[in-house]
């Protein structure tokens, strides 16, 4: 059963530390993504993140008698965020193999930006306006310098990593766009979604496991251990609950406008902790980047009757 109550307009200032604070876990998911692999293939490292914090979600849900599954009406829209959800962190953590976390998490975060197009088209009551616009023709300049930005440390194969980012986060949108369009109005719980989305993503990155990384070479030392329970109990767990539990009591066009805050925590950790290098045109590119999502996401407050 849905609040009764209206989310609000205004953001208490706890709310608006909470927000920062949620921001600066999810730019630290990226370096700690490219942390593990030294101790774990790409690919499995995003499976077993799936499987442990499907478990440890589901108990939860268990624990607190709420019901983790879809029933049959509706299971086949789980399946299909599940496969979506999938996809997209096949090629995020595949694509973290190949080039920096500083560039991965730009093109990762062009996630806002694809679902502000695909809203236009696909949902009736989220057109194009004219900031949005003007967001998305900032972030398109800032993806275009980021891509053409050179640093002495990027591999070879750099561009292939910058394109499996990119295509992460246009699933992360297809995904989100599929849940507002065919699940909102249905008797899904956000929980459900989003234990649908880790327990049916499984399969695809098993399956991506066996293709791709068979017999890969793994050590499970503390440091790909500390990786994965950051990724599965902070972020996948802790992090997303806190979340949706803001999403029940503040306007989502208001909570989106933080998601800039991410790519730009992103980068700043890849060069404290990683010691990646940071071009100017980098930091040009993901300024542009991170204006275009704030725009993109700006609310609209209602006027005072």
């Amino acid at each position: 059963m849905r609040n009764a109550e209206q989310p609000s307009y205004h953001l208490p200032l706890s709310a608006s530390f909470l927000l920062v604070a949620l921001c600066l876990v999810w730019g630290g998911n990226m370096v700690s993504i490219k942390l593990s692999l030294y101790g774990l293939p790409p690919i499995l490292s995003a499976a077993a993140r799936s499987l442990a914090a499907s478990l440890i979600l589901g108990a939860y849900l268990y624990a607190t008698k709420r019901p983790a599954f879809m029933d049959a009406e509706n299971v086949i829209h789980g399946v299909a965020v599940g496969a979506l959800f999938g996809t997209e962190f096949l090629f995020l953590y595949w694509g973290t193999s190949f080039t920096d976390v500083s560039r991965a998490v730009v093109f990762l975060y062009t996630q806002p930006l694809w679902v502000a197009v695909g809203a236009h088209y696909l949902l009736p009551n989220d057109r194009l306006s004219r900031v949005k616009v003007v967001g998305l023709a900032a972030a398109f300049t800032g993806l275009v310098l980021v891509f053409q930005s050179r640093s002495g440390g990027l591999q070879r194969w750099y561009w292939v990593g910058d394109l499996m980012e990119t295509a992460a986060g246009f699933l992360w949108a297809a995904t989100s766009l599929y849940i507002k369009k065919y699940m909102l109005d249905k008797n899904i719980s956000h929980y459900q979604t989003l234990f649908s989305q880790l327990f049916y993503s499984i399969p695809i990155l098993g399956v991506g496991v066996l293709l791709f990384e068979p017999g890969a070479r793994i050590v499970l030392d503390r440091l790909t251990i500390g990786t994965l329970v950051y990724q599965t109990v902070i972020v996948a767990f802790l992090s997303y609950l806190l979340w949706f539990w803001m999403v029940h009591r503040y306007q989502i066009s208001i909570l989106s406008a933080f998601t800039f805050l991410t790519p730009l925590f992103g980068v700043l950790l890849s060069g404290l902790i990683l010691g990646e290098p940071l071009p100017l045109m980098l930091w040009l590119g993901l300024i542009l980047v991170a204006s275009g999502i704030y725009l993109v996401n700006k609310p609209s407050l209602p006027r005072d009757a």
